[in-house]
C-alpha cells in the first residue's frame, strides 16, 4: 500500500522494506536457516537472488545493503510480464480469484477485519507473547522430574526444582535483567495471563512461586518434599526433541535470557531453540485453518503466505511466500498440489504450521527441532550437515515431482 499509506513500522516507499534488521542470519547450510536459504535459492526465489546480489561483509551471517536490495526487488518485480502493481491499500480479499494473502506482521486495520470475518476474529492474533524453547538433549535429566501436579493424568511435564535460596537468587536475576526496548507500534498491553515473567517478578519476591512457578501438587522424589518453586517445561513435539518454558514469556534481550534462565536446575547448559519475546505480530492460529499446502481449510482459492501465515522472521515468511505461489499456480493449472517432503526446511516449518497443537500455537522461526529426527546416532558436530544431505536430497525429489 506503500506509499499511499505506510505502516507504524515503515518508511521507505520501496518494495520489500526490511525494518528490524539488514541479517537473514546463518549462511551457513548446516544451520537450518542456511539450509532454508539453500533451498530458497534452488527453487530460484527472488528474495535470495536479491539478498546475495547487495550482500556486505556480516562474518558467519548474510545482511544486505537495504535500499540496494529493495531496488533490486523492485526493479525485478516491474519487468515481469503480466504484473500489474497497484500501490494503494487493499481493503477486501477478493470474492472469487484465486488470492495470495501475504500482509506481514503489522497488517491495516481494515485488511486485518477483513481476514478476521473469513477466518473468524478468535483465530486472529495481534501480538505474540512467546515462551523460551529449547533443545530436549541439553536438559539435565539427573535435574529435573517428571510429574503433573498433585499426580493428575500423565506425567506431561519436566519439572525443574527449585529451594529458597535458589529461587530468590533467580528472582534477583530477573528483576535487573536488561530488556529489548519495544517499538512505539509494539507498545500493546499484554493481558494479565501473558505478562513478562519479569514484570511479574517485580510485583514480589513472591509473586512467581505463587503465579507461573507454583509448586503446589508437586513432589522432588529426590528429596521427599514439595520445592519452593518449580519451572516446568512442556514438549513442543512428540518425540520430545523440543521442550517450552511454561509461562516464560519475556523482553529480555537474547544474552540475558541465556544467562539468567540457566540459572534454573537442569537447565545450566540449556540450548535455545527459540529466545521468549512479546512483540506487535499478526498471524493466524495456522492449525486450526490452514491446510498444509497454505490453504485455508474453508475455502481452498485463498493461499496465506509470509509471517501472518504462523512462521517467524523475514527468511521464514518468504520462503512461505514462494511455496504459496507453487500451490496457487499450480492450483490454477488444475494440478496436484505436491507438498514438500518434511526432511526440507521448508517442509519442516510448514508441518509446524499444519500439525503443531492449535491450542498453544505461536510462530517459529526454522530450527532442526522441527525435522524429523536423524536415523541412528550422530555425533552433535556433525548433525548439521546431516540435516542438510538429508534435506537437499529430499529438495531434489520434490523438485522432480514438481516438473513432471
Amino acid at each position: 500500500m506503500k506509499p499511499d499509506r505506510f505502516s507504524p513500522a515503515h518508511k521507505s516507499p520501496l518494495l520489500a522494506e526490511l525494518v528490524c534488521s539488514n541479517s537473514f542470519r546463518s549462511a551457513s547450510p548446516e544451520n537450518a536457516v542456511g539450509l532454508l536459504k539453500e533451498e530458497m535459492r534452488r527453487m530460484d526465489s527472488l528474495i535470495m537472488a536479491a539478498a546475495d546480489a547487495t550482500s556486505v561483509p556480516a562474518g558467519q551471517a548474510l545482511a544486505v545493503d537495504r535500499r540496494a536490495f529493495s531496488l533490486f526487488v523492485e526493479k525485478m518485480l516491474l519487468q515481469e510480464p503480466g504484473l500489474e502493481m497497484v500501490r494503494a491499500e487493499a481493503k477486501e480479499i477478493p470474492v472469487d480469484n484465486v488470492t495470495i494473502i501475504a500482509s506481514g506482521p503489522l497488517t491495516s486495520d481494515a485488511l486485518a477485519l477483513a481476514i478476521a470475518d473469513k477466518t473468524g476474529s478468535e483465530y486472529l492474533y495481534f501480538y505474540d507473547a512467546i515462551s523460551p524453547i529449547i533443545e530436549g538433549e541439553s536438559i539435565d535429566s539427573n535435574r529435573v522430574f517428571p510429574a503433573t501436579r498433585y499426580g493428575h493424568g500423565k506425567a506431561d511435564y519436566l519439572n525443574c526444582p527449585m529451594d529458597r535460596k535458589t529461587y530468590e537468587q533467580f528472582w534477583q536475576e530477573l528483576i535487573l535483567a536488561a530488556e529489548i526496548p519495544l517499538h512505539s507500534f509494539e507498545k500493546i498491553k499484554c493481558f494479565e495471563g501473558c505478562l513478562p515473567i519479569e514484570v511479574i517478578a517485580r510485583r514480589g519476591i513472591e509473586t512467581l512461586a505463587h503465579g507461573p512457578m507454583k509448586p503446589v501438587g508437586l513432589i522432588d522424589p529426590q528429596t521427599g518434599v514439595r520445592p519452593h518453586a518449580v519451572v516446568q517445561l512442556r514438549r513442543e513435539d512428540r518425540e520430545g526433541i523440543l521442550y517450552n518454558i511454561v509461562g516464560f514469556q519475556t523482553k529480555m534481550t537474547w544474552p540475558e535470557q541465556r544467562r539468567i534462565f540457566r540459572m534454573i536446575p537442569g537447565l545450566e547448559h540449556a540450548e535455545f531453540a527459540r529466545y521468549g519475546s512479546i512483540h506487535r505480530n499478526t498471524f493466524l492460529n495456522a492449525p486450526a485453518l490452514l491446510t498444509s499446502t497454505l490453504q485455508l481449510r474453508s475455502e481452498r482459492r485463498l493461499f496465506f503466505a509470509g509471517q501472518i501465515s504462523g512462521v517467524e522472521g523475514y527468511v521464514e515468511s518468504t520462503a512461505m511466500g514462494l511455496l504459496a505461489a507453487i500451490h496457487a499456480d499450480r492450483f490454477l493449472a488444475g494440478r496436484e498440489l505436491i507438498e514438500p517432503p518434511p526432511e526440507t526446511a521448508f517442509g519442516a516449518l510448514v508441518g509446524h504450521i499444519a500439525n503443531a497443537d492449535a491450542k498453544i500455537f505461536q510462530p517459529m522461526n526454522v530450527t532442526f527441532g522441527l525435522f524429523p529426527p536423524l536415523d541412528g546416532r550422530t555425533k552433535k558436530k556433525d548433525r548439521g550437515a546431516c540435516y542438510a544431505s538429508r534435506a537437499l536430497k529430499a529438495l531434489i525429489s520434490w523438485q522432480r515431482q514438481l516438473s513432471e
